[in-house]
């Protein structure tokens, strides 16, 4: 990031973090923009703010989603699921990354079972790489312990989200990431302003989200 922006004494525990285009990024990304990344801190609670603004003079296209990983053991860890303050029972359905090394989204889906109350997570749950669970089918993911006590939940109001650790790496974090866009399908060969989930921005106007992150 270009730099970072301190908040009034006042706001101490409040900080922001600003990213505008340059040459470098428009050898990447053809758009005039500025991202703005803000971190509030309240009580047990941590608000991450995403906030993009279109600079360019034409219409831009962009997707954003957070990566933020938490320790723990996987193999003797667990998540819940909520949906509008209801827990998710039954099974969500995961979309699943292709085998060839392309990070690109496959045709194949597979069920997440959750009748025992929770996912147990494992090396063997990330074997095809990111959990992808698109259609709002959760707003809200808890991570618990081996005795499944609460550790911290992540709550979003984000259209999909991913849940992913390393393949074969046997890391000690889980990430909980909400998106707003994803990796393309396949398939995809199509204009930038088809992209599944990509999000669109008139010159001037600016996209504002948030999503948090609660320790218990």
């Amino acid at each position: 990031f270009r730099r970072v922006l301190f908040r009034s004494a006042a706001d101490e525990n409040e900080l922001w973090f600003v990213l505008t285009d340059s040459e470098a990024t428009h050898e990447k990304y053809p758009f005039a923009f500025r991202l703005t990344v803000g971190y509030r801190l309240e009580g047990d609670t941590v608000t991450v703010c995403w906030k993009v603004k279109n600079t360019d003079t034409k219409k831009m296209y962009f997707s954003i989603g957070g990566h933020p990983a938490f320790g723990c053991d996987l193999n003797h860890s667990y998540l819940t699921f909520e949906k509008n303050g209801q827990a998710v029972t039954g099974e969500l359905t995961c979309n699943v990354i292709e085998g060839d090394g392309s990070g690109c989204l496959s045709d194949r889906q597979k069920k997440l079972d959750l009748s025992a109350g929770c996912l147990a997570m494992s090396d063997a749950l990330f074997a095809e790489d990111a959990l992808i669970i698109e259609d709002q089918q959760a707003d809200a993911v808890t991570l618990l312990d081996a005795e499944r006590k609460q550790l911290l939940t992540v709550s979003f109001e984000a259209p999909l989200f991913g849940i992913w650790s390393p393949v074969g790496k046997h890391a000690p974090f889980v990430c909980i990431e909400p998106w707003y866009g994803r990796c393309d399908r396949v398939d995809f060969g199509q204009a930038l302003e088809e992209r599944e989930y990509g999000n669109v921005l008139e010159s001037g106007e600016e996209f504002s989200v948030s999503y948090q992150i609660r320790v218990w």
